[in-house]
């Protein structure tokens, strides 16, 4: 069960109800997800659906590389919703099928290519040290450019957000859909040095 009140759309104020319209049409469906809760305060609901629909759709960056970085994001933070989305979309997104179970399962993936190794180590650097070495951001920079750096460091950032949001609300999952990602404990997921 949720922790916030999920608003039917005749339940809406004309400016809820116009961000959920925005978000209906720029996505295609509604999903009882992370802007169920957001739209309780459409100031932050609207800005979130802008920002998610850029990262998501009108990058630079090649769908495979946002997906990717968006399940290491879903892993990290034990994000079960946000990788029943995702983790489908990453392999139609020709993530390598290995790269998305090792993922899921808090190992180092074994076979990505240079330009999603980069992604991953990006990824993983910012997530787990909160900074990426010079090293790391230089590969990401000389294989996207620098607004491709940006770029995906926003889509980290902003799926950060989507987990908080979901984790947080206990959002929950869509109704005969188990949790896919083993529990913490269970896991050893060394950074990838």
């Amino acid at each position: 069960m949720t922790r916030t009140p999920y608003l039917k759309p005749e339940e809406m104020d004309v400016e809820q109800r116009r961000i959920y319209d925005d978000i209906v049409a720029s996505r295609g469906v509604w999903l009882n997800g992370p802007y169920a809760p957001l739209l309780l305060q459409p100031k932050i609901a609207e800005p979130a659906q802008l920002l998610g629909e850029f990262v998501r759709y009108n990058t630079s960056l090649e769908p495979r590389f946002s997906e990717l970085a968006i399940i290491i994001g879903a892993r990290h933070w034990d994000c079960d919703f946000e990788w029943v989305q995702h983790g489908a979309i990453a392999l139609r997104s020709n993530v390598p099928a290995e790269a998305v179970d090792a993922i899921r399962n808090g190992q180092v993936p074994q076979t990505l290519d240079e330009d999603e190794r980069a992604v991953y180590d990006f990824t993983r650097e910012l997530l787990e040290r909160h900074r990426v070495s010079d090293a790391v951001y230089e590969r990401v920079k000389a294989r996207f450019g620098a607004i491709g750096a940006v770029e995906l460091t926003s889509v980290i950032g902003y799926y950060t957000f989507i987990a908080f949001t979901l984790n947080a609300h206990e959002v929950p999952l869509p109704a005969g859909v188990t949790p896919p990602l083993p529990p913490r404990e269970i896991l050893e997921t060394p950074l990838a040095k």
